[in-house]
C-alpha cells in the first residue's frame, strides 16, 4: 500500500469531501444499496462505551465509489462507529472525483475502493486501510471467490457483518491509541 501525500493534500481531500448523507444523496439509485444495510449496523454497549472514550480529534476519508458493493458493506459501518464519537470527522470521497488525489493511494498498485485514510488532527497520516478487511477475505476464501467482486448489495449475512464492525473497530482503537500515544501529540496536549 502506498501513500505519497502531504498533509496539504490530505486536508483539502478531507475538506472537499462530503459527510455521509451527502455522499449517499450524490447518487440516490445507488444509495439505496447503502440504506438498505445502515439499520443492520449496529453496536453494542461495549462497542459503543470504547468508541465513545475517545478523546483525540481523528480526520477519516473513505475513497468510495457509490457503486460498489465492498464500499456498500463498509461505509455504513464506518459511519456507525463515526456517529459514536464526534472526535471522529468521517468524510466520503468518490474515486473518480479527484484523481490527482486518488493516484497517490493505491493497494496492490491499483486504485482500488473502498480505502481509508486515518489522519491525526492536524492531517498527519496515521493509518491506510483498504480494500477489505481480514474477516470479508476470510469470507472471500471460504467461498473460493478468489479476486472477483460481489455484486452490488449481494446480501451481507449478520455474522459476517458484525465481523466487519469488529475489524474496523479494532483499526479505529488502534489509531486512537496511536494518537494518545505520540510523543509530538502528548506534547500538543500536555498530556
Amino acid at each position: 500500500m502506498t501513500i505519497g501525500l502531504r498533509t496539504n493534500d490530505l486536508r483539502a481531500a478531507h475538506e472537499a469531501a462530503m459527510d455521509y448523507e451527502l455522499y449517499l444523496a450524490s447518487d440516490p439509485e445507488q444509495a439505496a444499496r447503502w440504506r438498505e444495510l445502515d439499520p443492520r449496523v449496529e453496536l453494542d454497549d461495549e462497542q459503543r462505551r470504547l468508541v465513545s472514550g475517545f478523546t483525540r480529534r481523528m480526520p477519516v476519508l473513505m475513497i468510495s465509489g457509490i457503486w460498489c458493493g465492498d464500499c456498500v458493506r463498509q461505509g455504513p459501518v464506518l459511519q456507525r462507529i463515526a456517529d459514536a464519537n464526534p472526535c471522529i470527522d468521517l468524510r466520503f470521497i468518490d474515486r473518480d472525483a479527484m484523481p490527482g488525489f486518488v493516484e497517490h493511494v493505491h493497494v496492490n498498485a491499483g486504485a482500488r475502493v473502498p480505502v481509508v485514510l486515518f489522519m491525526a488532527e492536524d492531517y498527519e497520516a496515521v493509518s491506510v486501510m483498504g480494500d477489505r478487511t481480514l474477516s470479508y477475505y476470510r469470507h472471500l476464501a471460504e467461498r473460493k471467490l478468489g479476486g472477483t467482486c460481489p455484486v452490488p448489495g449481494a446480501p451481507t449475512e449478520d455474522g459476517l457483518l458484525d465481523a466487519l464492525v469488529a475489524d474496523w473497530l479494532d483499526e479505529f482503537e488502534r489509531v486512537h491509541l496511536l494518537l494518545r500515544l505520540s510523543g509530538r501529540l502528548r506534547t500538543i496536549h500536555g498530556d
